[in-house]
């Protein structure tokens, strides 16, 4: 038996690839997803657009948290910790804060901190999808400015 070549390999994954887009694109306009996700053409723009952004990103790199004045405006913010204003009953209320809620806490954050990061990054993930389609659309905005120029400039 001969083994097969890369082409045809890569030939199959892409037709498997092309398939399975296919599929979720039906199963989204099934469940009432955009209209506009009927046309293959256009799919294919928006999942290349999400793919771009899932794969070929730092997400750590990107201009909109930058933009942010503070980095707390959109960062999960996983901090424990008490504090009390009273005097006489606050060490008390303090003490009992640390020994019994401290650990009730802890335990709910631990049981939470998986649910924290998929929202991180899920944060992080809109923004880079903002990211590339703000670049794309000052790139159709550039095009089209360049093309409006073009044409004034065309003798009449």
């Amino acid at each position: 038996m001969e083994p097969r070549s890369g082409a045809s390999v890569e030939r199959l994954m892409r037709e498997l690839g092309s398939e399975i887009s296919n599929e979720r694109r039906a199963r989204i306009v099934a469940r009432g997803g955009a209209s506009e996700y009927g046309d293959p053409e256009l799919y294919a723009r928006v999942e290349e657009v999400f793919r771009r952004v899932l794969d070929a990103r730092d997400h750590n790199a990107l201009l909109l948290p930058q933009l942010l004045d503070d980095e707390d405006d959109y960062t999960l913010q996983l901090r424990l910790r008490y504090a009390s204003h009273r005097r006489l009953i606050g060490p008390l209320l303090l003490f009992i804060k640390r020994t019994i809620l401290l650990p009730i806490n802890r335990w709910l954050y631990e049981y939470s901190l998986e649910n924290f990061r998929r929202q991180q990054r899920v944060n992080r993930l809109l923004f880079a999808c903002i990211e590339e389609l703000a670049i794309e659309n000052a790139r159709l905005r550039q095009d089209a400015a360049g093309s409006a120029e073009r044409r004034r400039n065309q003798p009449a």
